[in-house]
């Protein structure tokens, strides 16, 4: 999830305008565990720590991880929260 989010985040970048000169995340998925042994996630959160090149592009970069979750496959197939908090700073 974590990589289909960063692919379809920097690919709008690249159509936006938005320079990315770093990304990384520290994802986490939140696991519930039944009685008999079996589970599922009941949510993930998305980290991505991101750096741009440009100040004036800071809203539109944080625009696009809201977008994302219109085209993430993964994210969309899913039956439970996929939340992102992202951190973006400029370089």
């Amino acid at each position: 999830m974590s990589s289909c989010h960063l692919l379809w985040y920097l690919h709008l970048c690249a159509t936006s305008g938005v320079i990315v000169t770093d990304y990384s995340d520290t994802a986490i998925g939140i696991m519930e565990e039944n009685k008999n042994g079996s589970g599922q996630f009941t949510e993930v959160v998305l980290r991505p720590k991101v750096v741009i090149e440009k100040r004036e592009m800071l809203k539109k970069a944080h625009s696009l991880h809201q977008k994302v979750h219109e085209y993430c496959f993964i994210a969309r197939s899913v039956n439970f929260p996929v939340r992102c908090e992202p951190e973006i700073s400029v370089q």
